[in-house]
């Protein structure tokens, strides 16, 4: 953690690793908000385009800004929970080198949170642009992420799948009782699913984030559309920052472990997590969670027939 005089109201952290593509459009954006009372936390993990370069004229011009590089490069997972580990403000928030912010969303988000104690996170409709920033799209999970009952919002959380609302700004005290992210595939889904069960989600119903699509982009860069198959090998690689990649990944299969462990952890009385297990089994036998277990042996065995093929 930082020490400062007087800690901000929040905290921003930005992993990186070789961002100089968007990057300043992301800082400007960030520096641009309304809400100033906050402090910007860059972690990067030994970039070796301009990033270094880029970080540290932004850390010049404005002492808010904080960066910090490592010598070699880390997984993904490693350098989104060390900009959190840094970080000393009352509420924090990821972000991301190549996504923007409307000039009110942090002032906004923590609004809701001042008031309502029993919002752990707080995020915004979400617009979609591409690579020059034109909208191309939104995400609209039509959920009820906002519900008083732990079981309910872990539910909306299987189902939808809102990974992009944790780019949104979250009680630090929720955050530090949890796993954080994990080096696996999909630990944003399972560190969601963990915070569902610790307090209510609000999604203000304006577009204040804008998450970037392009080519680079990480939920583009793995799947095949050609042959339809998921490189979760090398995606395993960006997560936990081994260049080996492993023999077997098997995502959702640990997914789902992770899901059930996020239950049996939380202090909910053994009513509440009975009704937790009760959903993630529907989700299991009824809901998606069968396909996709389905889908990550289907998928795997497609990887191996690739290699002997070869």
């Amino acid at each position: 953690m930082l020490e400062k005089e007087r800690s901000p109201r929040i905290s921003i952290g930005l992993p990186v690793y070789n961002g100089e593509n968007y990057l300043k459009e992301t800082l400007e954006s960030i520096l641009s908000q309304k809400f100033s009372d906050f402090e910007l936390i860059i972690s990067d993990s030994a970039s070796t385009d301009r990033t270094p370069e880029i970080c540290r004229e932004y850390a010049q011009k404005d002492k808010r800004i904080h960066y910090f590089r490592s010598k070699e490069k880390h997984g993904a997972a490693w350098n989104y929970n060390n900009v959190f580990k840094l970080s000393s403000g009352f509420y924090f928030k990821w972000a991301t080198h190549d996504d923007l912010h409307h000039p009110e969303h942090l002032l906004k988000c923590a609004q809701v949170l001042d008031r309502d104690p029993s919002v752990v996170l707080c995020c915004s409709k979400i617009c979609n642009i591409d690579a020059q920033g034109n909208k191309i799209g939104v995400y609209d999970y039509r959920a009820y992420f906002d519900s008083t009952k732990p079981e309910e919002r872990f539910r909306e959380v299987l189902r939808k799948k809102p990974v992009f609302s944790l780019y949104g700004v979250i009680r630090k005290e929720a955050l530090k009782k949890s796993q954080l992210l994990a080096s696996h595939i999909g630990s944003d889904w399972t560190l969601l699913a963990e915070l569902s069960l610790a307090g209510r989600f609000f999604e203000i119903p304006e577009f204040l984030f804008f998450r970037r699509t392009h080519n680079q982009a990480y939920t583009n860069k793995y799947y095949s559309k050609k042959i339809k198959i998921h490189d979760y090998r090398t995606e395993s690689c960006w997560w936990t920052g081994n260049t080996k990649k492993p023999l077997i990944t098997l995502p959702y299969w640990k997914i789902f472990v992770e899901f059930y462990n996020s239950i049996r952890r939380s202090s909910l009385p053994l009513k509440t997590k009975l009704a937790c297990y009760d959903e993630l089994g529907k989700w299991l036998v009824r809901g998606s969670g069968k396909s996709l277990l389905y889908d990550d042996l289907k998928n795997e065995l497609q990887l191996m027939r690739l290699k002997l093929n070869r």
